[in-house]
């Protein structure tokens, strides 16, 4: 089994997590289906939790990262706001420069790994 490097960026708010892994991919998911509540069920998650944590964000960021319609006869919808689009970008571009900037460091950790027998 190859070994994998993954990066868990968190950035705190007191103890809330403002943003986090979880969080945007319930973000990635939101911009994919258009829905709070098809992004939850696509996570395995309720939609009051995916809700909770749409609303953690939006408290802890200056502007919402999600702007929803309420539903009618075609139901609701929900998108990322230009905020939360940005949000987004920045924290898989976080991401990509961590893993280029340790990638020397990174090497040296796994050679240190056992091997599988």
């Amino acid at each position: 089994m190859k070994p994998r490097v993954q990066f868990r960026l968190r950035i705190m708010r007191g103890d809330t997590i403002a943003i986090g892994p979880g969080k945007i991919a319930l973000l990635e998911a939101i911009a994919k289906t258009g829905s709070i509540s098809a992004a939850a069920r696509g996570m395995g998650m309720s939609y009051r939790r995916a809700w909770l944590l749409v609303d953690e964000m939006n408290r802890a960021l200056a502007s919402p990262v999600v702007d929803t319609a309420a539903g009618g006869a075609r139901g609701g919808g929900t998108l990322l706001t230009p905020s939360g689009a940005i949000v987004v970008a920045l924290y898989r571009r976080v991401e990509v420069l961590s893993a280029k900037a340790t990638e020397a460091e990174l090497k040296s950790l796994i050679k240190l790994l056992a091997k599988i027998k």
